[in-house]
This record gives C-alpha cells, sequence and structure tokens, in this order.
C-alpha cells in the first residue's frame, strides 16, 4: 500500500476532485488512457510551453521549475480549481522537504491565456501535510468513498465506472 513519500501530484488532485477517483487509481483502475478529455490536456500540454523542462520528483513530475524558484504547471480547463489549487501547492511541498527555496506556483491556462500566481506559505505547506493524510486515508480505506452527484461527474473519465448499475 501506499506511504506519504508514494503521494504525487495526481493523487492530490484526484483528492480534491473526488475522493472515489482517487481510491480508483490506487487501485490501478487506469480508464484515463482512454478518456478524450485527458487526451486533450496532453495535447495542450504537449503543444504549450515547450521550451520548459520537466521535473521529475519520483512520485511526483511537475511540468518546470523556474530560476526564481516558481513552480510552472499547464492546465487544460479554463479556470483555477481547488484541485488544480492543491495539487500546486502538493509540488511546492515537496520541493520545500528536498530544501529547494520555493517561491509558489503559476499556473497556466493556455486555452483562456490566462495564469494564476499562488504564493507558497506556511499556510499552504501544513495544508499540503494535511492533504497527504486525507489522501492515505483514502487510498487505505477499505470502500471506496461515495460518489458525487452525477452533474459533478461530467467528463470524468471513471464516468462509466460509479454510474454503470
Amino acid at each position: 500500500m501506499l506511504n506519504a513519500e508514494d503521494i504525487g501530484g495526481v493523487h492530490i488532485k484526484y483528492l480534491e476532485h473526488c475522493p472515489r477517483q482517487l481510491w480508483l487509481f490506487a487501485r490501478g483502475f487506469r480508464p484515463e488512457a482512454t478518456s478524450q478529455r485527458v487526451l486533450l490536456g496532453e495535447a495542450v500540454h504537449d503543444t504549450s510551453y515547450r521550451h520548459e523542462q520537466a521535473v521529475d520528483l519520483g512520485a511526483a513530475k511537475l511540468d518546470h521549475f523556474d530560476g526564481r524558484r516558481w513552480v510552472h504547471e499547464v492546465k487544460s480547463s479554463s479556470r483555477l480549481t481547488a484541485a488544480d489549487r492543491a495539487q500546486a501547492m502538493h509540488y511546492c511541498y515537496l520541493l520545500h522537504r528536498l530544501g529547494v527555496e520555493v517561491a509558489g506556483a503559476i499556473l497556466k491556462y493556455p486555452k483562456v491565456r490566462q495564469t494564476e500566481r499562488i504564493p507558497y506559505t506556511s499556510t499552504e505547506g501544513a495544508a499540503a501535510i494535511a492533504a497527504i493524510a486525507r489522501a492515505l486515508d483514502t487510498v487505505h480505506a477499505p470502500q471506496s468513498p461515495p460518489r458525487l452527484a452525477r452533474r459533478a461527474c461530467h467528463g470524468c473519465s471513471y464516468f462509466d465506472y460509479c454510474w454503470t448499475d
């Protein structure tokens, strides 16, 4: 089973978006490979900001870390979500834990040509630690969390699993 060092950005994003999605992902259920939305997100990522170099932290892979101490993440959606924010702050926390000084995260939304800049603070660090604990509680639970309301699941690659009876 997973431990705190195994929790990556995808785990945190799924936790914030839908705990059931995280629970399924942690058990190897990966319908993202056939999801049109995921494929679109990968295409947006691959065609935007190509000059930036990804940083692999083992369990987490962030899009870019610049010389001014900012984590950069490219998102295919049109607006900042709690899941995007939590994922970016998780990356900042991981770098901070490794002894890297981090200013914060810049989330890039090329679809709408907007960016969001989120400073990394001790409060954000504490929230990241709490999110890791919640993620571990979720993945170690013997049963899946309940599904969300159907309208919240629009576009989710896990939709068929959750809503096929």
